[in-house]
């Protein structure tokens, strides 16, 4: 069980970040950290409320969320992970979306945590 909590902490880069994951990340941790500057087949969504859309260095957006303008807002954050192809017709996220409002409220605010 240790050795299983590690890896987990590990690969998730929650050691790093600083903080313990909130279980609603679990479905996005297959593609994405929280740890700074490590990619993966999504972007780090490390300190991404606030962040512009489509800036982290060295990742390959596609052109649908190239074109995407402003912030990551909550209430942007909010409908992308709702709805992902709905919000950005044209992304490469296969993630359908995440439907209860209550989690998606815990996973922005945990990923707001990130420091």
């Amino acid at each position: 069980m240790r050795k299983t909590l590690g890896l987990i902490a590990i690969v998730l880069g929650a050691g790093t970040a600083g903080a313990q994951m909130d279980p609603s990340f679990a479905p996005c941790s297959i593609c994405h950290t929280v740890a700074p500057n490590q990619n993966r087949i999504g972007p780090t969504l490390n300190k991404i409320v606030g962040r512009p859309k489509a800036s982290v260095p060295g990742f390959a957006y596609s052109p649908a969320m190239k074109a995407q303008k402003g912030v990551w807002s909550e209430a942007e954050l909010d409908a992308f992970i709702a709805n992902p192809k709905a919000k950005v017709p044209g992304t490469r996220m296969v993630y359908a979306g995440m439907t209860d409002p209550a989690k998606r409220a815990r996973l922005i605010a945990w990923l707001k945590s990130i420091k």
